[in-house]
């Protein structure tokens, strides 16, 4: 249930947090599993939300075991469909965790559903693929060796910004890895490294490689183009979409700057706030405007969602 309408608040909060999301190959987004969805990971869980939201079949995913150190954490990360995997740094003594998660991930496999692994291992806000390690392929052929007709599908993403609101997102859905793409005559190891260069082929395909310092190159990939006379309609309504908006957006904004210090995953936790947040704030909207000017005010309310489309255009959209 939890689940569900957390999915819910995405899908109709999507258009408001992402200015455009462009996927090569958009029809995978009805996929069935059993398939498993081997991604780079370049913005923390705000990833998985992605993910989750576009995906029409429910997507478990696979997240770092240090956020489930809390017991009531942990049961709101598990009907999030969310199970942990450990790194050694997280404590050796947690690593027999990993093989109850795998034995999970093959019953949903077996069920026909989806699961989400980030085959990169580490979130790092930049733009490149990272060395890819070996929890990916393990998953893929342990699922193979019972027989499961498992899918894997590389996954890349790209972010115009980390830092800013109104995102660019391109989404390049690679070709499916399956069990027969791989020589099974090979010992563990090969078979294991032949996975993760296919896997690492595909991705490099997809994952849009930038310095961090190439300002106009990201300018280049990821803006949208707004012509001048749109700019002009949208003005008023981005205005009021602004001042609406920003007893908000700015204090939290604020406050996880402050407590993250700008890291790797301020983008996923302003995100995460805005998605919990907004349906209250804006409710509060409605009785404010109602109060303070009737219908009027009302109706201003109402439709700040798409005020905040039309501030989008405005907003800058690389860092």
């Amino acid at each position: 249930m939890l689940y569900k309408l957390v999915k819910l608040l995405a899908r109709l909060q999507l258009p408001l947090y992402a200015r455009e999301i462009r996927i090569n190959r958009p029809e995978l987004l009805q996929l069935k599993g059993p398939v498993l969805l081997a991604c780079n990971h370049p913005n923390s869980f705000l990833d998985s939300v992605f993910i989750d939201t576009l995906f029409e079949q429910p997507v478990w995913s696979l997240a770092r075991g240090d956020a489930f150190k809390k017991s009531g954490v942990r049961s709101i990360l598990h009907a999030l469909k969310i199970y942990p995997v450990y790194r050694t740094s997280e404590g050796a003594e947690n690593l027999h965790i990993n093989y109850q998660t795998f034995e999970a991930c093959r019953l949903i496999f077996k069920k026909s559903g989806i699961v989400t692994i980030f085959s990169e291992g580490k979130c790092i806000n930049e733009w490149r693929l990272r060395p890819l390690k070996k929890g990916t392929a393990r998953l893929a052929m342990q699922a193979w060796s019972d027989g499961i007709p498992l899918r894997v599908l590389p996954v890349a993403l790209n972010y115009s910004s980390y830092h800013r609101y109104g995102k660019n997102l391109i989404i390049h859905f690679g070709d499916f890895i399956e069990s027969s793409d791989i020589d099974w005559n090979e010992s563990e190891g090969k078979r294991h490294q032949s996975f993760n260069e296919r896997l690492e082929r595909s991705l490099r395909t997809g994952v849009i490689e930038l310095h961090r310092s190439d300002l106009a190159g990201r300018k280049h990939t990821f803006s949208v183009p707004y012509s001048s006379a749109w700019k002009s309609i949208t003005a008023l309504p981005a205005l009021i979409g602004w001042i609406l908006h920003a007893p908000l957006y700015f204090p939290m904004r604020a406050i996880v700057a402050i407590a993250s210090r700008y890291n790797d995953h301020f983008d996923s936790i302003i995100a995460g706030l805005l998605l919990l947040l907004y349906p209250i704030y804006w409710t509060g909207l409605l009785f404010t405007g109602y109060s303070l000017a009737g219908w009027y005010g009302l109706s201003v309310a109402l439709l700040s969602p798409m005020w905040i489309r039309a501030l989008l255009a405005w907003l800058p959209q690389t860092d």
